[in-house]
Formats: structure tokens, sequence, C-alpha cells
């Protein structure tokens, strides 16, 4: 396996999401709640220069998975995703810049409805020319922190209670297959 991007083939690849994983972190009361999205598509496509690479996904709303179906059932609802109206949320990675080692992909994000700019900390973990099945394989983690507020999810809290913190650390880690 190699580990140094400029050694990755130019091309498209798909997200391999029996090996990916969309996970995000939020406040909730006195802790933290962790959760993933279970259902998801995308394709990254690597170019000699990292402005041209990029990278598209979708997830489907309604496969919010924290592992309690009451709060699940309420973040499917109008009080947070809205899926019925909003059954998708949309990353459209516009660019990989590089500054000293450090990767960082930014794109437009869209939940809701509403599109906002962001930027991801990426870190390339490897590339492996004959994978599992002979397959060439790429991948890389990926984190941002967005504000719920910032594309209208939930309610911002009751008073001076955090019920639900507005920072939510999103958490990528995935696998892609030329």
């Amino acid at each position: 396996m190699k580990a140094a991007l400029d050694e990755v083939p130019a091309g498209t690849w798909t997200i391999d999401p029996m090996h990916s994983t969309v996970g995000f972190s939020v406040r909730h009361l006195m802790g933290k709640v962790r959760g993933t999205f279970e259902e998801f598509t995308g394709s990254v496509t690597t170019a000699a220069r990292p402005s041209d690479c990029s990278a598209t996904a979708t997830v489907a709303m309604s496969s919010v998975n924290t592992g309690v179906r009451m709060r699940d059932d309420d973040l499917r609802s109008a009080n947070f995703f809205d899926i019925d109206r909003f059954p998708h949320m949309v990353f459209e990675g516009t660019g990989l810049t590089v500054d000293d080692g450090l990767f960082e992909l930014r794109g437009k994000l869209t939940i809701r409805g509403i599109t906002r700019d962001i930027a991801m900390g990426v870190e390339f973990l490897g590339f492996d020319e004959t994978g599992l099945q002979g397959e060439q394989r790429i991948g890389f983690s990926a984190t941002t922190t967005i504000r719920r507020s910032d594309f209208g999810v939930g309610a911002a809290g009751e008073g001076e209670k955090v019920v639900v913190g507005d920072k939510v650390t999103v958490l990528l880690d995935i696998q892609a297959v030329r």
C-alpha cells in the first residue's frame, strides 16, 4: 500500500459503503451523542493537481442511527431533518488544497435545502493497487465542524439549558474503489 497522494492514479473512485462511515458527534445535555448515516453514495475524483480533485456524496437522512429509536425518529421529523421535505444531504467538493502537508477539501454542503461553504481537514490513508480482490482502492478520513443553526436544523435550545449543541462534528472514514 502506498501512502502518498501523488502516487494515486487520476480517475474517478466510487465510495465503498461497506468499508466507509459517515458519522457525527453533537453535545446533548451533559454529554455527547454519536451517530451515523447508514445509506450514502458518492465518488472521489483524483487528479495530478490537488486543486483538480473533487468529491461528491449524497446521504439519505432517513438512515440516521444514534442507537436510540425515539431520538432517531425525532431527528427524522420536521423538528430536525424534516426528511419528508428534505430526504438528502448533499456534499459537492470543489478542490483540494495542500498546506505544509495538510489537506483541506472545500465544498458546498446542502442540508434542508440550505447550502453553505465548508472546509474539511483530510487525512490520506493510502492507495492499495490490488485491494481485497484485485481492485485499486484508496482511503482517507475527513472531519469538519458545522453549526446546525446555519442549516435550519432543530431549535437553538431552551433558555440557558443546552439540550442539543449547535456545533456538530462530522467524521468521515472513506474507502473508494476505482
